[in-house]
């Protein structure tokens, strides 16, 4: 039986447990708030917990763009193994003794892999090649190449640094990190690209989303706390906590809601901006283009 919908449409910020899909998250929320019109920007794999923000109705229309910005991670890097996965789901393929690796030599190898750099993606990730999810290539045995992608490493810093014997024996050392980074960036790949250019191998033991965009993992909500009550951020606050606001006079409500394209507000602004009318209702996301407000998705009329 469903539940109905306990808040109007908008945002929910979910602090997703271990051992969870996000699709499974979509999941419960379509049954909380008795709707199927929900979806999530920027997959974490069951291993990852903290922030999946989950969009309930005309919110779902946001999403696209909010996977565009940016998001940090507190994750545990572990040098001296590789696994199959990147990460520790996955079968380790190979182990090198990591207990001559030096901080110095750390920093160095973070310092490579910090800026604009070119990633090839985990092959067990959800990136599609040729229309087909690269997992379900690797699991039906499939011999592939994923292309590298651009992205861009923000920062990368080292809180801790480990040494300890795994359970295979091998001595490893575990790095305790904090990655800002774009959409698109894959901190299993990181941790992969570490170790190979220490000459050990690495992989994610552990990993944290702490943020996207300017949704924290303070005003995240765990799957039992949002069973007990369900807390949705209304549609017009969502954008306007995630894009430049833009309030427009009645008049330009009026032309905005019959398809008309307005005069760009001149804000120099890379990206949507949020458009909001006289009473603050959330009209639209536009975007500054040849001196228009060129409309990317319209929310009224």
């Amino acid at each position: 039986m469903k539940r109905k919908g306990t808040g109007p449409d908008g945002l929910v910020i979910v602090d997703k447990p271990e051992g969870i899909t996000s699709h499974g998250v979509v999941a419960k929320l379509r049954w909380l708030a008795g709707t199927r019109k929900v979806g999530h920007a920027g997959t974490l794999d069951p291993m990852a917990t903290g922030v999946l923000v989950i969009g309930v109705e005309r919110a779902t229309r946001l999403l696209g763009h909010l996977m565009l910005t940016a998001k940090t991670y507190e994750a545990t890097v572990r040098l001296g193994q590789d696994t199959v996965t990147d990460d520790r789901e996955g079968d380790v393929t190979s182990a090198a003794d990591a207990s001559g690796v030096t901080r110095e030599a750390v920093d160095a190898g973070i310092a490579k892999l910090t800026g604009e750099i070119m990633q090839v993606p985990s092959k067990v990730s959800a990136i599609k090649i040729d229309g087909k999810r690269s997992y379900h290539r690797v699991r039906e045995g499939e011999d592939f190449e994923i292309p590298a992608r651009a992205t861009t490493v923000h920062s990368f810093t080292v809180h801790g640094m480990r040494r300890a014997v795994a359970e295979d024996g091998t001595a490893v050392v575990d790095l305790d990190v904090t990655v800002e980074c774009s959409s698109g960036t894959y901190i299993r790949a990181l941790a992969r690209d570490l170790g190979a250019d220490l000459g050990v191998g690495g992989h994610l033991t552990a990993l944290r989303r702490t943020k996207v965009g300017p949704y924290g993992v303070e005003s995240a909500r765990t799957l039992e706390q949002l069973e007990e009550k369900l807390e949705v951020l209304p549609i017009a606050e969502a954008a306007a906590a995630a894009f430049p606001r833009w309030d427009i006079d009645e008049e330009q409500a009026k032309l905005l809601s019959n398809g008309m394209k307005l005069a760009a507000p001149g804000m120099g602004v890379d990206g949507p901006i949020a458009v909001f009318d006289p009473e603050g209702r959330f009209l639209a996301l536009v975007e500054e283009t040849g001196g228009r407000a060129k409309p990317v998705a319209v929310f009224v009329g």
